[in-house]
This record gives structure tokens, C-alpha cells and sequence, in this order.
């Protein structure tokens, strides 16, 4: 292993791109508690505040930003903020949503193209600057969040289908590129529904129907696989990972 940190044991900044109150911030939470230093975003930064709280109450260290993922002019300055003032980048998690069915006659310009910049191009933007400072160390994980619509279209979602196909085939041609300089890139495929407040008000029904409390992905253990993905070996290395219940019907 080269570069400045060659061992998987030697802490980094881990940035959480979509650092939200479910995912995002459990992620946060689980490379805070290994030792990395977290810095967070979201575009309301304020939002973060009491996420960045609770990772400093665990003896973390947090760091909360405003950015649009979507914006060029927010990422860039972001990205070289970090790698000035707090740190080298270690590990970067692209965990933008973008989730909403419409159908398709429905379906305007304005919320196809918005879904589009959440789900795949702000993942662009966030790659090429995890990149452009990780490869010339030949260290780093980026990790992109995706979904089963990154497999499979359905009535409704062809804006959130066609934003994240395109993630995961930037995904795949990320690892390609810059995996045999040292960066490992992967893609994770969550094919079912996250434990939320949300989902569980909105599926109630479908929830008492499966009849057994763990029948949703669990946002601690999805940050779980996604710190042991940061902790592989190189010589073993996973491109893709599918996450789901063991009850999801796949």
C-alpha cells in the first residue's frame, strides 16, 4: 500500500454526502465512533446540527456543512475546505435520495431533471472530487448509495430509475478507472424499505402484514456494511453490495 495513509487501521476525514437524520446520519455515527473525524452535509446546514451533537456527546468529532450536492461552485470549495482546514478525505459517502413517483404523463421537465442532478449528477460531482484529492494519495473509499430502482424501473419512478442507473453505471466506471490506483469504489443497492419514521407511518399496513418486527433495513447496519466495506482489503475488494431484509421478496 502507498500514500499518506497505508494502513486500513490509520484514521481520515470520512465525509457523508446527504448526511440525513436516517442513513446518512447512522453512517456518520458509525465512522465517528472508529476514529474518523465526519464532516457532514446537507443542503440546509442547520439541519445538522443536532446529528454533529449527538456525535460530539459519543466522543466524535463532527463537522457540519451547508452545500447543494448539485452545485459545482458549493462542491469544489467544500471538498478543498476539508482537505485544507480539518483533513486528508479517507472514506466519501454519496447518500443523496431523490425518491418520488409520478407518472409519467405527469412527469414534468422540471421534477425529471430535478431528481436527475440528486440522484446522478450531484454523485458525479462527488466522485470526481473525492478523486481528484484520493488518487494522488492511492487511498480512499467512495461509496455510492443506490436502490433497487438502480436495477429495475417501475410504474412511476422513471425519473428516480433513470438517475440512479446512471449512478450505478458511474459507479462501475469510477472503479474501473481509478480502483487500479488505489481507490475502491463501491455501490450499494438497497432493495427494500429503511426503518424510518416515515416509512413506518406511511406502511403501516404492509409492515403488520409481514407480522415480525425486523422487516426493514436497519440504518445502523447499513452503515455497518458500509464501514466494512472501507475496511476491506484490497485484495478482496466488493464493486457492488445489495442490502435487504432477509423478509424482502426479491
Amino acid at each position: 500500500m502507498n500514500g499518506a495513509m497505508s494502513d486500513k487501521n490509520d484514521k481520515g476525514v470520512a465525509v457523508v454526502i446527504g448526511a440525513g437524520d436516517a442513513t446518512g446520519g447512522a453512517v456518520a455515527r458509525r465512522f465517528a465512533r472508529a476514529g474518523h473525524v465526519t464532516c457532514l452535509t446537507r443542503r440546509h446546514g442547520d439541519k445538522l446540527e443536532p446529528l454533529c451533537e449527538s456525535i460530539r456527546d459519543a466522543g466524535g468529532v463532527a463537522h457540519g456543512f451547508g452545500v447543494d450536492a448539485r452545485r459545482e461552485e458549493q462542491m469544489v470549495p467544500f471538498f478543498e475546505r476539508v482537505e485544507r482546514d480539518i483533513g486528508p478525505i479517507a472514506v466519501t459517502v454519496f447518500n443523496v435520495g431523490g425518491n418520488v413517483n409520478f407518472p409519467i404523463t405527469e412527469t414534468t421537465l422540471r421534477v425529471y431533471y430535478k431528481v436527475w442532478q440528486m440522484a446522478c449528477f450531484a454523485g458525479f460531482l462527488t466522485g470526481r472530487e473525492a478523486a481528484r484529492h484520493m488518487v494522488p494519495r492511492g487511498y480512499g473509499t467512495i461509496i455510492f448509495t443506490g436502490a433497487t430502482a438502480s436495477v429495475m424501473g417501475r410504474q412511476g419512478f422513471a425519473a428516480f430509475a433513470g438517475g440512479k442507473f446512471g449512478l450505478r453505471a458511474l459507479a462501475q466506471s469510477l472503479a474501473r478507472e481509478i480502483g487500479p490506483q488505489g481507490i475502491h469504489v463501491a455501490h450499494s443497492i438497497i432493495d427494500g424499505p429503511i426503518d424510518t419514521p416515515f416509512i413506518r407511518e406511511n406502511m403501516q399496513d404492509a409492515i403488520a402484514a409481514r407480522d415480525y418486527e425486523d422487516n426493514l433495513l436497519a440504518p445502523d447496519d447499513i452503515a455497518e456494511a458500509y464501514y466494512q466495506l472501507h475496511r476491506q482489503p484490497r485484495s478482496a475488494w466488493t464493486q457492488e453490495l445489495d442490502l435487504r431484509p432477509w423478509a424482502e421478496r426479491w
